[in-house]
């Protein structure tokens, strides 16, 4: 969140920024003056504090020079000042109560490098990747969801029946490129400095808002056994969204030493999304799914070196592309969608070429998310009362954390299905992963199994 102080500061600045993060449900002039009257409270309850203290420090003292009237009529002030306290102490309370609420609802303010803009389509691209030596593709490539049942490697009708749509069981060598591209991916960052971390997949209600979830994004979170419109609290649990929360959570209230820093860690963990509000957007195949597997790499850094670190991130991320040999672009998003708690971010886009997209390259096919880098200054921090102290005889302040997917993989699947596709309906593996394949070189894919499959690629 963002400090009192700056909001108290730099009251436009924040106006603009929830304007051009398209925040219109906070009242920004009714958060200043909850803001406003708590502080005069605060003060008033000082002042009433020091009053009462000094009264009660005479009472003693009229006693024992025999003031008895004078000590009656100090302990009645006595009296009457704590009531007023009280009152105040307690409206003070309430407003502060309320201004933590509100706080927690007002975005992050962009870098004043970030695009401004309205939506995606003014993000703005920085680079390409891969296209100046494009593998020869079949003449018309079969959608990742085709090929992927002829190959009987992709199961969405199986997954649907098992757990609804959105769902679907990845087999035989899909299975084993998706377990591949974990350890793969896993190896990349061990190289880059990445500790693993292998975290709880539950997390609670007080780690979803430290990340900044909650309150904006409830309505996209699996809750455990409850309704997601329910009152929540730190006792609630809810399937992880990203191993960001978790990640980002496990030095939550905690103070680090400046030679921790920069902590660099890595996680993989399946993530479960109900992808609210997303029903117009392609739904079909491996691409927007509920429940998904991703290596998650979270930074902790100072604050002098976070624009710097978020270079070095999107390069770490990028490498597993690179080794790939997948092709792919950057994205630096405009301010209108690049969402409530980043203070700039990058998209990497993969390259799947089997469909025709508006948005696809001049090569055709459509460009896939499979990883978004962000800053977010100390506005996660503020949230999870993450610190740092720079000299161990220094007060603490607020470090800076990052965060990108190193990458997300139902895309990467997609792409290499797509991309590295042969004409004879199989699928070249990536060199880059073949050791963790036993070798192997192409997914020739499964005769597929039950009475349903006969003539649609079952010998009888």
């Amino acid at each position: 969140m963002l400090s009192r102080q700056f909001l108290r500061e730099n009251p436009e600045t924040v106006r603009e920024a929830m304007e051009k993060k398209g925040v219109t449900d906070v009242d920004l002039d009714h958060v200043l003056e909850v803001d406003e009257e708590w502080r005069r409270l605060k003060s008033r309850g000082d002042d009433l504090r020091q009053r009462r203290n000094e009264v009660s420090g005479r009472i003693g003292e009229l006693k024992q020079e025999g003031e008895e009237e004078e000590a009656q009529r100090a302990i009645e002030e006595s009296g009457e000042l704590k009531a007023e306290l009280d009152d105040v102490e307690a409206r003070a309370e309430e407003l502060e109560s309320e201004l933590e609420e509100a706080l927690l609802e007002i975005p992050m303010v962009p870098h004043e490098s970030v695009p401004v803009g309205e939506d995606e389509s003014d993000n703005v691209e920085r680079y390409r990747w891969g296209f100046e030596d494009l593998r020869g593709l079949p003449g018309e490539v079969v959608p990742h969801y085709d090929l992927g049942e002829e190959l009987d490697v992709l199961d969405f009708e199986r997954g649907a029946k098992v757990s609804g749509g959105g769902y679907q069981f990845v087999k035989g060598d899909g299975a084993r490129l998706e377990y591949a591209l974990v350890q793969f991916m896993l190896d990349v960052h061990r190289e880059q400095g990445y500790t693993d971390v292998f975290p709880p997949i539950p997390v609670n209600s007080a780690s979803m808002e430290g990340t900044g979830q909650f309150p904006k994004f409830v309505e996209d979170a699996y809750r455990i056994g409850g309704e997601n419109d329910a009152p929540y609290d730190d006792d609630d649990l809810w399937l992880l969204p990203t191993a960001e929360v978790p990640v980002t959570n496990m030095y939550r209230d905690e103070i680090l030493l400046d030679d921790d820093l920069p902590l660099k860690h890595q996680a993989f963990t399946p993530n479960f999304r109900r992808e609210a509000g997303e029903h117009g957007t392609e739904t079909r195949g491996y691409v927007r799914v509920h429940q998904f597997n991703k290596v998650e790499l979270v930074n902790f850094v100072r604050p002098e070196e976070s624009y710097d670190r978020l270079e070095g991130l999107l390069e770490e991320a990028e490498e597993v592309l690179k080794r790939l040999e997948l092709p792919y672009r950057v994205l630096s998003m405009c301010t209108g969608d690049m969402g409530f708690t980043q203070a700039k971010k990058y998209d990497i886009e993969v390259w799947a070429p089997a469909d025709d997209m508006p948005e696809g390259p001049e090569e055709g096919g459509r460009w896939l998310e499979v990883s978004s880098v962000s800053n977010f200054e100390d506005f996660q921090a503020r949230r999870a009362g993450i610190r740092y102290r720079p000299e161990r005889h220094e007060s603490a302040e607020y470090l800076h954390t990052l965060n990108g997917s190193g990458v997300a993989l139902p895309r990467v699947v997609v792409a290499i299905l797509e991309y590295y596709q042969n004409d004879d309906g199989t699928v070249t593996i990536p060199e880059a992963l073949r050791p963790y394949m036993g070798g192997q070189e192409v997914i020739e894919g499964h005769e597929p199994v039950g009475e349903s499959a006969v003539g649609a690629g079952r010998k009888e």
